[in-house]
C-alpha cells in the first residue's frame, strides 16, 4: 500500500510548489513526494522544506521510500530507537522494578562516560545510540536464565540475552549491523575480551559503576577499595570520572 501522504490521488493545489535553494537562492520545483532535488543553479542536492520526515524516524523501510537519508534524520531515528528500546525494556521486565532501575541506571551512565569520550581521546568508534542500546538490554538474558537454569550466572545471562535482544531489536526494525553489534555486545558482557570495542567498554564501566553504588551499602566496598577499582577495573579513561561523582567520591 503507498503511503497516502505521497498518494497522488490525495494531492491538492499545493503539491507542486518552488522554493529557493539554500546555498545559491535559484529557484527549485518541488513536487510533495520528492525527498531531494537537484539545484538547476548549483547543482546541489536539497531536501524538499516541505516534506515531513516524521515517519522516517521510525519506519525500517525509509531509506528505500526516501533515498539517501540526511545525517539530522539519521541520528534522530537512532535516538527515537533508543527511547523505544528502553520502553520495550520495561514492558519485558513488567513490575521487576529492581532490574528496570537497574538497566535504566546503566543506561544513564553509558551515556554519560560517552559525553567524556571526545575530552579523553576514546571518541573513535564510539556509537552512542549501540552503546545506550545495550545499557538498557544488557541484562534482558536474565529472566530466561533463570527460568531455564534457576539461575543468574553471567554464563547463563550471555546466553540467553542476545535472542531476546535480537528479537526486540527486531521487531523496531533495526538496522542489522547494530543488531549484530548489540547482541555481539550483550553475549559477553561481563567478561572483556581485551580487543572489545569503545561501545563494549563504555558499556562495561556504566555497568560496573551501577553494579558498585548497589552493593556499597552493605559494607563490602570501603574507600580503599573504591580507590583501587578506580585506578585497576575501569576499561576507559572516562569511566573513573563518571564513578567518582556516581559514588560520592569527589565534591563536584
Amino acid at each position: 500500500m503507498k503511503c497516502p501522504g505521497q498518494d497522488s490521488r490525495y494531492w491538492d493545489g499545493e503539491a507542486v510548489f518552488d522554493a529557493p535553494c539554500p546555498y545559491c537562492g535559484v529557484e527549485i520545483e518541488f513536487f510533495k513526494d520528492d525527498a531531494t532535488r537537484k539545484c538547476p543553479g548549483c547543482g546541489k542536492k536539497v531536501l524538499n522544506p516541505r516534506t515531513d520526515f516524521g515517519c522516517a524516524s521510525y519506519c525500517p523501510y525509509a531509506e528505500q521510500c526516501l533515498g539517501e537519508l540526511p545525517p539530522g534524520l539519521i541520528a534522530g531515528r537512532q535516538e527515537l530507537l533508543v527511547d523505544r528500546v528502553a520502553v520495550e525494556m520495561k514492558k519485558y521486565f513488567g513490575d521487576d522494578f529492581r532490574r528496570i532501575g537497574h538497566a535504566t541506571k546503566v543506561a544513564r551512565y553509558v551515556g554519560d562516560i560517552g559525553r567524556l569520550l571526545a575530552e579523553t581521546g576514546e571518541d573513535e568508534g564510539y556509537n552512542p545510540a549501540v552503546a545506550s542500546i545495550c545499557g538498557y538490554l544488557h541484562d534482558i538474558g536474565i529472566r530466561e536464565a533463570e527460568r531455564k537454569f534457576d539461575s543468574s550466572a553471567p554464563k547463563y545471562q550471555h546466553q540467553e540475552g542476545p535472542p531476546v535482544a535480537r528479537e526486540i531489536l527486531e521487531r523496531l526494525g533495526a538496522n542489522p549491523g547494530l543488531v549484530n553489534e548489540v547482541c555481539e555486545i550483550i553475549s559477553h558482557h561481563h567478561t572483556p575480551k581485551g580487543d572489545d570495542s569503545i561501545n563494549f567498554r563504555v558499556l562495561y564501566d556504566a555497568d560496573l559503576i551501577v553494579n558498585v553504588d548497589e552493593e556499597r551499602g552493605d559494607g563490602r566496598f570501603p574507600p580503599e577499595k573504591l580507590a583501587s577499582m578506580l585506578e585497576k577495573s575501569f576499561l576507559t579513561k572516562a569511566g573513573p570520572r563518571v564513578a567518582e561523582k556516581v559514588w560520592r567520591l569527589t565534591g563536584d
